[in-house]
């Protein structure tokens, strides 16, 4: 079928999907849902059989869906209707949810269904769940959803009827914490369901900040709504009946206005508030994990958005050398269950006082991560991407002497779309070893998304493995166990070693490393500001005033 992708950006859940179609075979193109010219504009230009939206804020104009059958990718179960379905069912601590896929009609998530999925509801995040199973089971239902349609069958429901009914949009109000009666699993539900956007709003000293990335924080007390303490990045606040922590921030910019999100220490810094004491860090989110497991090294480093700042790559680097040090063989690289790594922390260098210094200590700074893994030799390392990964965070895996990747991760393998970075992490010696020159050259001028099959076709990464998170690590750790275990591993580790000094003796390290950065501090601090404006409407969720042309292939010609 020809399918007009209408999305308000080309987040997670549209990526998925995209790939998806394109491997069934379907033709597509993409319009981001700025206005109802450029929706109609588009229609004419791409005459699509059908209309597929995974991830509005605005209601289809009606004569575009009487037009071409429009399909909404509700998230929520059948009779759900309203914008705010994950919070509320995640916040009301719902055991099972669903995704709908609906017809659009006049009124709104109230059209006939094609096709539902229902799935159980984990205690996590609502970008975590949305990322995971609610993404799972909105491929599977847009898929049956087009099987319906192009076999003739009809919707599978003339409404979208059911007990859940529609559902006020959730307010701060909604969300407010109630510190002296709220117990901690209350609180933690209530900035769960706020995760990724809005946050819960609350109060630190006399600022307004917005709580992001909690997690139980066990063995701690304190008065209820006390600030109890920080350790890493994170801060500890006490509830009614025990405490928590809070990993991020969202906080306003004095100078600009603009609200960012931060690492919760990094934004009490920036908006020059005293931090609570030091304590303890157990149970903190976005710490970095060595553990051993059946005689391999696991190293797990789940950081939110997967965004590796200045300071996790020192962590990250002082976790490597505790591998390397210890008695294992074999390193499992497992990242986190939602990202693997994406690279710089973008957030963090908009907040600094001089981005395009930021951006180069950052770059520099996951150079060296990449290097220590490289340089390696004494263990068999191995990737293991259990969740997505892009820009840099590909070339880090690359690192590694071997790649598993989890299957339905989505991969963006390039740094172009973040104003034509021209990107490091050794990536103009990584990646023709696998591609080859023209391979390599075709790859990085691309920007789109692959999913792992694709990677592992391609050559880029090795293996597939099937399962959820964490049917995955233990698929990876026995991969692992395998290798040592295998005949030749003693064989396998020498040859490593050898190849590394002959390509050393070839061409340094160094020199590929000195031959990136040269092209990158051009992208920092030279005449062309795209990286710097790019990573300002990333960061500060610009909306969109067209659609790119590597996506609306309807305007390509024009």
């Amino acid at each position: 079928m020809r399918i007009l992708l209408l999305t308000h950006a080309f987040n997670s859940l549209s990526q998925r999907l995209w790939l998806s179609l394109a491997a069934a075979g379907h033709e597509l193109s993409v319009e981001f849902d700025i206005n109802d010219a450029a929706t109609r504009q588009a229609l004419a230009l791409w005459q699509p059989d059908l209309v597929i939206a995974p991830f509005l804020k605005r209601t289809i104009p009606e004569d575009v869906w009487r037009a071409t059958p429009c399909l909404i990718v509700h998230p929520g179960p059948l009779g759900d209707r309203g914008c705010s379905a994950l919070d509320w069912a995640i916040q009301q601590g719902r055991m099972r949810w669903g995704v709908t896929v609906l017809q659009a009609v006049a009124e709104l998530d109230a059209g006939p269904v094609w096709a539902h999925r229902e799935f159980a509801l984990r205690s996590a995040s609502k970008s975590s769940v949305y990322r995971r199973e609610l993404t799972e089971a909105a491929v599977a239902a847009v898929g049956e959803a087009l099987t319906r349609m192009q076999r003739g069958d009809g919707p599978l429901l003339g409404a979208n009827c059911g007990d859940e009914g529609e559902k006020p949009a959730m307010r701060q109000r909604d969300r407010r914490i109630d510190w002296q009666r709220d117990d901690m699993q209350t609180v933690l539900a209530k900035i769960r369901a706020a995760d990724g956007q809005p946050g819960v709003r609350d109060r630190y000293h006399d600022a307004t900040v917005w709580l992001h990335d909690a997690a139980p924080a066990p063995g701690v007390v304190g008065n209820a709504g006390d600030w109890l303490g920080h350790a890493g990045e994170s801060l500890v606040r006490a509830t009614c009946d025990g405490a928590l922590w809070v990993g991020h921030l969202q906080i306003v910019d004095a100078e600009t206005g603009r609200q960012i999100k931060l690492p919760a220490v990094t934004a009490l810094r920036t908006l020059g508030l005293p931090l609570p004491p030091a304590v303890a860090g157990e149970g903190m989110p976005n710490r970095i994990e060595f553990r051993i497991e059946d005689g391999v090294g696991v190293l797990r480093f789940p950081f939110l958005n997967g965004a590796l700042s200045v300071s996790r790559c020192d962590a990250l680097l002082a976790a490597i050398a505790q591998a390397a040090r210890s008695p294992v063989r074999a390193i499992v690289l497992l990242g986190g269950p939602e990202f693997w790594c994406n690279g710089m922390d973008l957030a963090s260098i908009e907040a600094s006082s001089s981005p395009a210094e930021a951006s180069l200590a950052n770059i520099e700074a996951i150079d060296e991560v990449c290097r220590a893994l490289i340089e390696l030799t004494g263990k068999w390392v191995i990737a293991a991407v259990c969740g997505n990964a892009g820009a840099g965070g590909v070339f880090m895996a690359l690192a590694a002497d071997e790649v598993l990747v989890r299957a339905g991760v989505v991969l963006n393998p390039h740094y172009r779309n973040m104003g034509n970075l021209y990107g490091s992490e050794y990536w103009t010696w990584l990646l023709p070893r696998r591609l080859g020159d023209d391979g390599a050259r075709a790859l990085m001028a691309t920007r789109l998304p692959l999913d792992a099959a694709d990677a592992v076709q391609r050559g880029l990464f090795d293996a597939v493995l099937p399962g959820d998170p964490d049917a995955f690590a233990t698929a990876a750790i026995g991969h692992a166990r395998a290798r040592i275990d295998g005949a030749d591993f003693s064989e396998r580790l020498q040859a490593k070693a050898a190849a590394r000094a002959r390509d050393e003796a070839s061409k340094p390290l160094a020199a590929y490393r000195e031959a990136e950065l040269a092209r990158m501090r051009e992208n920092f601090f030279g005449f062309d500001t795209s990286y710097h404006i790019a990573r300002f409407d990333f960061i500060t969720r610009t909306a969109h005033s067209r659609t790119p042309l590597y996506l609306a292939r309807h305007r390509q010609s024009r």
